[in-house]
C-alpha cells in the first residue's frame, strides 16, 4: 500500500466513524420530534394540535447560521437543517402544501425550500385555487408569489388577500434564473417558437431581441408548462424556464441565465390559517384603504415615521373613492409600537386588514 493510500484509509475510517455519530444523532432528534408531537396531542387534542411552528423554526435556522464555523457556509448548513426538520416534522404530522401549478415552476421550487423536501406539494391550477385549498383545510398551507424584482407586485394575489380570511405565515425569496430549453440535438438556429410565461419573456426581452428577434414568442400559463409543451412539440421549439422544469421533462439546458438583471429574484407568501408568534426578526404585512383625497398618503406614512417602523414595501392601487395600499413593514403585532401604529391607522382608515406577522426569510 502507497503512503497516499495509508493516509487516505485513515481519513476515511475518520469519514465513517463520524456518519455513524451523525447517524445516530439524526435517529435521536427524530425520536425527539415524536415527542413533542404527543406532548401537542395529549395537551391540545389531536385534532387542534398546530406541530409546524413558522417563527421557532426561523429560529432554529438563524441558530444554525449564526453558530456556524465552517468550512461548510451558513446557508448551506441552513439547507441541511431544513431537510432535517423537514422529515423530522413528517414524522409528527405530514405537509400538505398546496401552490400554482404545475410541477416543475418556481413556486414549487419555492414550497421545497422553505418547506423541504418531505413536505407534500399539491400542483393547483390557479392562485384561487391555492386559496380555497388552504381555506377549506384541503392543505395545511400555500405558497403564492407577491412581488418580482424585475415585474413589480403581483396584483391578483393582494385581490385574493381582500377577498380570502388567511394569514401570511412567512416568506421565501427564490433567485429567478432562466434558461433556453431545447430538445436534445435541437439545433439553436433552427428554433421558431419560444414558450414561456409572460413574465419571464418580459424578464428576458432584451436577450430574446438580440438572439432571436423574428422568432415568434408564445406566452402560455407557467414556464414548466412551456417545457412540457417543448418536450412534446420536439423539433424546432424551445422554451424559457428554470432547472426543476429542465430536470422534469428532460430537457438541455441550451443557454442559461438569459435574464435581463442578474439579481432578478421573486418573493413568495405563505398562507395559512394561525397567528404566527415573535421570532425576534419580524415583518407586518397589511391592506388598508384610505380616502382619496390630497395628503392621503402622507397621513398614512407618518405613523410608521413617528414609531420608527420601517417600511420595506408600499403598494397603492385606486379606485374611484377610496385608495387601497398593501404595506409591508418591519416588527410584529405583538409588540408595543407596531400595536400603536395600527391603532392609530385604524381610525384614519376606511378599512384595516392586518394580513399577518410572520419571520422573515433567512434562506
Amino acid at each position: 500500500m502507497s503512503e497516499q493510500e495509508k493516509e487516505l484509509r485513515v481519513l476515511r475510517d475518520q469519514i465513517d466513524s463520524i456518519d455513524r455519530q451523525v447517524h445516530e444523532l439524526l435517529n435521536k432528534r427524530a425520536k425527539c420530534a415524536q415527542s413533542v408531537a404527543e406532548v401537542k396531542q395529549k395537551h391540545q387534542g389531536e385534532q387542534t394540535a398546530v406541530f409546524y411552528r413558522p417563527e421557532r423554526e426561523a429560529q432554529v435556522l438563524r441558530a444554525v447560521m449564526e453558530r456556524n464555523e465552517g468550512p461548510l457556509p451558513d446557508k448551506e448548513v441552513a439547507r441541511l437543517f431544513r431537510e432535517i426538520m423537514s422529515v423530522c416534522l413528517a414524522l409528527e404530522e405530514p405537509m400538505r402544501v398546496s401552490f400554482l401549478g404545475p410541477e416543475g415552476t418556481f413556486t414549487q421550487q419555492a414550497a421545497q425550500k422553505h418547506f423541504g423536501h418531505s413536505a407534500r406539494n399539491l400542483p393547483m391550477q390557479s392562485l384561487r385555487d391555492v386559496f380555497r385549498e388552504v381555506q377549506s383545510g384541503a392543505a395545511h398551507y400555500g405558497v403564492v408569489p407577491i412581488e418580482n424584482s424585475t415585474e413589480g407586485v403581483i396584483s391578483h394575489t393582494l385581490d385574493l388577500f381582500k377577498q380570502y380570511d388567511l394569514k401570511i405565515c412567512g416568506e421565501v425569496e427564490v433567485p429567478v434564473h432562466l434558461h433556453l430549453l431545447v430538445n436534445k440535438g435541437e439545433d439553436l438556429d433552427g428554433i421558431t417558437r419560444i414558450y414561456s410565461h409572460q413574465q419571464s419573456l418580459a424578464q428576458s426581452r432584451d436577450w430574446l431581441d438580440a438572439r432571436y428577434p423574428q422568432v415568434e414568442k408564445i406566452a402560455v400559463s407557467s414556464n414548466a408548462e412551456a417545457a412540457r409543451m417543448t418536450a412534446e412539440e420536439g423539433s424546432g421549439c424551445a422554451a424559457i424556464a428554470g432547472d426543476m422544469a429542465a430536470e422534469l421533462y428532460e430537457l438541455d439546458l441550451a443557454i442559461k441565465n438569459i435574464e435581463d438583471q442578474a439579481d432578478n429574484a421573486t418573493r413568495f407568501l405563505i398562507i395559512g390559517d394561525q397567528e404566527v408568534g415573535p421570532s425576534g426578526d419580524d415583518k407586518t404585512s397589511i391592506l388598508i384603504s384610505v380616502p382619496d383625497t390630497p395628503g392621503a398618503l402622507y397621513q398614512l406614512l407618518e405613523p410608521f415615521h413617528r414609531y420608527q417602523l420601517s417600511l420595506t414595501r408600499v403598494e397603492t392601487r385606486s379606485s374611484s373613492k377610496n385608495s387601497l395600499f398593501y404595506i409591508d413593514f418591519e416588527g410584529h403585532c405583538d409588540e408595543e409600537l407596531v400595536q400603536k401604529a395600527l391603532s392609530e391607522l385604524t381610525q384614519s382608515s376606511v378599512e384595516l386588514k392586518v394580513l399577518g406577522s410572520y419571520p422573515r426569510a433567512v434562506l
